[in-house]
C-alpha cells in the first residue's frame, strides 16, 4: 500500500479527501480510493457537457457515498440518489450527505442494486448513473488479492468468477432508469475495460460506447450512453 493511501490510517482517523471532500469513513464501508477520482471528475464532465438546470444522479453501490456527495458538492443544483445493500454503507454515506449539508439533495437508499430504487418514479427520468462496483474475481480474493479483505469487507470486492457479476447487472437494469441520452459510467478493473465495453454493446441499450484512461494509459472508467426506447 502506498504512503499515500492507506486503509488502516482512513479508519483510524475516521476520515478520508475524495475529491477536495473529506469524508466520514467507518469499518464496513470501503474507504474511497484515489483511483475512483477519474470516474468522478468523467461524471462532472458529461453532466457539465449536459447542461442540465438540476440534473439527476444516480450512484449505484455507493459505499461511502463519496460519489453522490462529490458530485454534489461540484454540482449544487443536482439530485442524486445513492444506493448501496449493506447497513453500514448506508448509514455512513447518510452520515456524509448530513456532515456536507446535503441529506436534502442525496437520499441515501437500502437495497439490491436497483431494487432500492424502485418505486421512487424515478423511471426513465435520471440523465447520469454512476457505478463503482465489485469487480475482483474470487478466485483473485483468495490469491493475490487476499491482503484487501484483512480490513474492508468482502462483499466491496468479490464479483463473481469473473469480477463482472455487477456491472452485467447494471448493464441490463439501467436502462429501466436513464433517460434517452443518459449516460452510465463504471469503474473497472485493470484490463477490464474491453470486457465492459462488450458487455455494453451486446446489451443494444447503448450507444457512443468508449473507455477513459487514466495518467498511465490505463482504461479505468466506460461508459455508454442510453439510446431511445424503440
Amino acid at each position: 500500500m502506498s504512503k499515500e493511501f492507506s486503509v488502516a490510517d482512513a479508519y483510524g482517523t475516521g476520515r478520508a479527501i475524495f475529491m477536495g471532500l473529506e469524508l466520514l469513513v467507518a469499518p464496513g464501508a470501503l474507504v474511497p480510493r484515489p483511483e475512483t477520482e477519474l470516474l468522478g471528475t468523467t461524471a462532472l464532465g458529461v453532466l457539465h457537457q449536459m447542461n442540465l438546470p438540476a440534473p439527476r444522479i444516480v450512484d449505484m453501490c455507493c459505499g461511502t457515498g463519496n460519489l453522490a456527495c462529490a458530485i454534489a458538492h461540484h454540482i449544487p443544483t443536482a439530485r442524486v440518489w445513492a444506493s448501496d445493500l449493506t447497513d453500514e454503507c448506508v448509514e455512513v454515506a447518510r452520515r456524509n450527505a448530513a456532515h456536507h449539508d446535503m441529506a436534502d439533495r442525496v437520499s441515501v437508499l437500502q437495497g439490491d442494486l436497483f431494487d432500492a430504487l424502485s418505486g421512487l418514479g424515478l423511471d426513465g427520468t435520471i440523465d447520469v448513473i454512476v457505478c463503482n462496483p465489485p469487480y475482483i474475481s474470487e478466485k483473485r480474493l483468495e490469491g493475490d488479492r487476499a491482503h484487501l479483505v484483512e480490513l474492508e469487507p468482502r462483499e466491496a470486492f468479490a464479483a463473481g468468477p469473473y469480477g463482472l457479476s455487477i456491472h452485467m447487472r447494471v448493464v441490463k437494469d439501467a436502462p429501466r432508469y436513464l433517460r434517452p441520452g443518459g449516460i452510465l459510467l463504471f469503474e473497472v478493473g485493470l484490463g477490464q475495460d474491453r470486457q465492459v465495453m462488450a458487455l455494453l454493446e451486446r446489451s443494444k441499450a447503448y450507444e457512443n460506447i468508449r473507455a477513459v484512461s487514466n495518467e498511465a494509459g490505463e482504461g479505468r472508467v466506460v461508459l455508454g450512453q442510453a439510446k431511445a426506447q424503440a
